[in-house]
């Protein structure tokens, strides 16, 4: 799992969530890959390389899809600093929170996963 993203790289990320306990292992711990993957525990059975391979790009397609969610969120200011402007908008007779607020929707519109640049 990349550390910074929380995005998904690896099978053995698929791995560490279908059960619990050290039920996997390596044969060769500096060459993960799924041919030397080792099932430790006799309750469950060796998942496919296409079952891991296609759970590990659902994860990852789920993760970038959020991703617009995550950003967009974090282009608003905090709500302190929302009520803030409006509280002051409503004194001043401006309209620095719906600038702001338009702002984000503008470079996050809805239909896309991307900002606009």
């Amino acid at each position: 799992m990349d550390i910074l993203t929380g995005r998904s790289t690896h099978i053995e990320d698929v791995l560490k969530f279908l059960h619990t306990g050290a039920w996997f292992g390596w044969s060769d711990s500096h060459n993960k890959i799924y041919a030397n993957l080792v099932i430790h525990n006799s309750d469950y059975d060796k998942p496919s390389e296409k079952s891991l391979t296609d759970a590990l790009a659902k994860q990852q397609s789920d993760h970038d899809a959020a991703a617009y969610a995550r950003n967009r969120v974090d282009d608003y200011p905090s709500y302190g600093d929302q009520m803030d402007m409006m509280y002051k908008d409503n004194l001043n007779s401006t309209t620095t929170h719906k600038d702001a607020v338009e702002a984000v929707k503008t470079k996050w519109p809805k239909n896309n996963t991307g900002p606009v640049e």
